[in-house]
């Protein structure tokens, strides 16, 4: 599964610890799932979208 987590991080200048910590994970978790190598949850999916203000259908994109 591709995803824009990277992207969407970026445009808001947050560290992958910063973002860990809003969404309770760690910042191996947000590696991990910006390099491809784990997909989140289903619950970690929709609570990075909400976080982001977006849908999750924007963040990740099934290949």
């Amino acid at each position: 599964m591709n995803n824009e987590l990277k992207v969407y991080r970026a445009k808001q200048d947050l560290t992958q610890e910063k973002l860990a910590k809003e969404v309770g994970v760690t910042r191996q978790t947000i590696n991990a799932i910006e390099t491809g190598r784990y997909d989140p949850s289903l619950s970690l999916a929709f609570e990075l979208a909400e976080y982001f203000n977006c849908s999750v259908g924007d963040l990740f994109i099934h290949d």
